[in-house]
């Protein structure tokens, strides 16, 4: 079983913070190195009190359901000898994931392998499994 650690670090500096008046931006690391600026979502705070250019907890959801997937299911397609191209998914709250996948090459799927590629997919995420939010998948062609 692998660890994944993420820290999330916020400040308050010289903000009274009591009255509630207090910038929501604070910083995710993560285990490989990388830094992302997080926030509330300006939609539940304004602004200036949230980063809109930061990523909120809900964005990191759908995001990270919708890579999950995605990797998933490009491992899957490369073990069954289909080149993947490109793959764009816009996923939307509630969550559903609506990704595009390109393929070339001699090999291409059908409409049932690329379904059956994105239910194991599906299956085989972790982040998907974890959750209890329905979690749709409506591939586009």
């Amino acid at each position: 079983m692998s660890i994944h650690t993420a820290k999330v670090r916020w400040v308050r500096g010289t903000q009274a913070f009591v009255d509630n008046r207090y910038s929501r931006l604070h910083r995710w690391s993560f285990d490989g190195g990388a830094e992302v600026p997080g926030s509330s979502s300006p939609h539940t705070v304004r602004a200036p009190l949230s980063d809109p250019a930061a990523v909120d907890p809900e964005e990191a959801f759908v995001a990270s359901l919708a890579s999950c997937h995605m990797l998933w299911f490009l491992s899957l397609a490369a073990k069954r000898g289909f080149r993947v191209d490109s793959y764009v998914d816009d996923a939307i709250t509630l969550v559903t994931l609506r990704p595009a996948v390109e393929f070339s090459g001699e090999k291409l799927p059908t409409r049932e392998d690329l379904e059956g590629l994105h239910h194991e997919a599906h299956e085989e995420c972790f982040i998907a499994n974890s959750v209890r939010s329905e979690v749709r998948c409506q591939p586009r062609s």
